[in-house]
């Protein structure tokens, strides 16, 4: 079944929820924000996406801007800070299967539906 990481204060988050209930298609609406992501769920989504875990951090969060940037971290370091901080992970987040993508911009969505 497809999920999407979701954020509904998050307006492109919001137009991926759109996209895929337009689609038809069933879904689950994760809100990651109320339902922490474990440490391997996240490596899991990141080893989906294809991508280093720095490029699902939303770099300009006061968060990241204060704890983290300019600091030489790991991997490992990276996904654990989006895990205790979730607002870090980039969004929406949707996966088809063994497909991933970020909705960035929500139009990608459909690519993988």
């Amino acid at each position: 079944m497809t999920k999407i990481y979701h954020n509904p204060r998050c307006s492109k988050s919001r137009q991926g929820l759109e996209i895929l209930t337009k689609s038809g298609k069933p879904f689950e609406v994760i809100k990651y924000l109320d339902e922490n992501l474990s440490t391997e769920t996240l490596k899991d989504i990141v080893a989906l996406l294809g991508i280093k875990p720095i490029d699902l951090v939303r770099k300009n969060e006061a968060i990241w801007k204060s704890d983290f940037k300019g600091k030489t971290l790991t991997d490992s370091e990276i996904i654990e800070a989006m895990v205790k901080n979730p607002k870090l992970i980039e969004r929406p987040i949707v996966i088809n299967g063994n497909k991933a993508v970020i909705g960035r911009p929500p139009e990608l969505i459909l690519e993988i539906l």
